[in-house]
C-alpha cells in the first residue's frame, strides 16, 4: 500500500513550487487576497485557481501595459462597452475582453508567480492570459508585485457563458531554482518509469524536457484519435459539469488507412499524447510548446501539471496529456509518433498534503483522449 503523502512541513524558504499548505498560509498573510473568502477547491494542490470579478469589458485589442503604466489607465481608451458578470454574461468568438480578477497579490521579493489557463479553458479553445499593472509580458508576474491582476479572455471557437466567480486561470507560486535537472529526470524514469510510451523504453528527454509525440493510432475497437471542434455550435456555460452532448459540439476524428492526420488551417482539435506519464508527489510539471521550427503548428495552450496526475500516490497509472493543436496558415500533416510538445518538470518546495486525484474533484486522472469537464462522458473515449 502507498504510504499517504506528508503534509506541507518544509520551512517556508524552501525553493521550489509552493503547494496547497503554504498557498493557504499566503492567504492569510494577505500575500494574496480578495474581497470574498476563497471558493472550495479553488487552491489546488500546486496551484491556486483565480475568479472572475464582477464586470467584463469588451476591448479593441490585446495589449500590454508595459513598464509603470496601469493598466485601467490603458483599458480607458481600449474599452468598447462593459459587462455586469454578477448575473451571468455572454464572452462571443471573436471578441477580446479584459476581466479584472477577484484576487490581488502583494508578493515578497522572493517569491514570483506565472499563470495559465486551466485545463477546462484550453479544451475549450478560450485564450486566456493574466496581465499586470506594469507587465512586460503575460502570465509572468515578476517577486515583489503588488497590486490587482486582469484576465484577458478571447474565446476562438465557442461562446461561453461566464459570471463572477467562474475560473478560467490559474496560478503557480515559484521560490527560487525549480528545475529538476536530467540525471534526476532520468533517476525518476528508473525509479517511478515517469513516462510510458509502450513502444519507447528509453526517457525522451531533449535536455529541456520530455518531448512529446501525438497518438494517432488510435484503439483497434473504435480508431478514434481526436476531435475537431464545429463552428458555430451552441453556448457553453464555463459552470456547467456533464451536460453537453459531445456530437453538439465535435466531431470524432477517426484513423483512416496510415497513422495520421491532415490539419486544416486555423481549426481547433483534441488529441492525445503518446506517452503516459506520472508527475509524482513532490515534483510539479508544465506542457510547453515545442519548437515551432519543426512546422506550421503548434499546442495551442500551455497547461500545469498538479503533483500526483497519473502518479501511483494518487491511484493512478500513467495519463496521457491532451493536446489542443491548431495548424497555422497552410494545411499540415502530423504523422504518428511526432514530437508536438514537451512537459517540463519542477521541484515542490515541500510535498501538497494532498495530490491531484484525491478526493478534490479532479476530472482528468487516469485520462487518455477527453474532451473537457463541460461534456457527457458517454461519447468519449475513457
Amino acid at each position: 500500500m502507498t504510504a499517504a503523502p506528508k503534509p506541507d512541513t518544509a520551512p517556508i524558504s524552501q525553493p521550489g513550487i509552493l503547494p496547497a499548505g503554504e498557498i493557504r498560509a499566503l492567504w492569510d498573510q494577505g500575500v494574496i487576497s480578495a474581497d470574498q473568502p476563497p471558493a472550495e477547491n479553488q487552491i489546488q494542490p500546486a496551484s491556486i485557481d483565480l475568479r472572475l470579478g464582477t464586470t467584463a469589458y469588451r476591448i479593441r485589442a490585446s495589449f500590454l501595459p508595459g513598464p509603470n503604466q496601469l493598466v485601467s489607465t490603458k483599458l480607458e481608451s481600449l474599452k468598447l462597452h462593459e459587462m455586469d458578470l454578477r448575473d451571468g454574461a455572454v464572452l462571443e468568438t471573436g471578441c477580446v475582453y479584459l476581466v479584472p480578477l477577484l484576487e490581488h497579490l502583494d508578493l515578497p521579493g522572493d517569491l514570483a508567480a506565472a499563470a495559465n489557463p486551466k485545463s477546462s479553458t484550453g479544451r475549450l479553445d478560450v485564450f486566456t492570459r493574466v496581465i499586470t499593472d506594469g507587465a512586460r509580458e503575460f502570465d509572468q508576474i515578476a517577486p515583489g508585485y503588488n497590486g490587482p491582476l486582469y484576465a484577458e479572455i478571447s474565446p476562438r471557437t465557442f461562446s461561453i457563458l461566464a459570471r463572477t466567480g467562474s475560473r478560467l486561470s490559474q496560478l503557480r507560486l515559484r521560490r527560487g531554482n525549480v528545475a529538476v535537472s536530467e540525471a534526476d529526470m532520468r533517476r525518476l524514469q528508473a525509479e517511478t518509469g515517469i513516462v510510458n510510451a509502450g513502444d519507447v523504453n528509453d526517457l525522451p528527454n531533449d535536455g529541456r524536457g520530455i518531448a512529446l509525440s501525438v497518438d494517432l493510432q488510435g484503439t483497434a475497437d473504435t480508431g478514434l484519435i481526436g476531435y475537431r471542434a464545429k463552428r458555430h455550435s451552441g453556448l457553453i456555460d464555463v459552470d456547467r459539469v456533464g451536460v453537453y452532448d459531445v456530437l453538439d459540439f465535435w466531431d470524432p476524428v477517426h484513423i483512416r488507412g496510415d497513422a495520421r492526420i491532415i490539419l486544416d488551417p486555423d481549426e481547433f482539435y483534441i488529441l492525445a499524447s503518446r506517452e503516459a506519464v506520472q508527475i509524482p508527489a513532490d515534483y510539479a510539471a508544465e506542457m510547453v510548446p515545442y519548437d515551432p521550427l519543426v512546422g506550421e503548428f503548434r499546442v495551442h495552450y500551455a497547461g500545469f501539471f498538479d503533483p500526483g496526475f497519473g502518479a501511483a500516490e494518487a491511484n493512478g497509472a500513467g495519463a496521457r496529456a491532451v493536446l489542443e493543436v491548431r495548424s497555422h496558415d497552410v494545411p499540415f500533416i502530423l504523422e504518428h509518433g511526432q514530437i508536438i510538445g514537451r512537459l517540463v518538470y519542477e521541484h515542490m518546495a515541500s510535498r501538497p498534503d494532498t495530490l491531484y486525484g484525491q478526493s478534490l474533484g479532479s476530472n482528468y486522472q487516469s485520462q487518455g483522449l477527453k474532451l473537457s469537464k463541460h461534456f457527457k462522458t458517454g461519447g468519449q473515449r475513457p
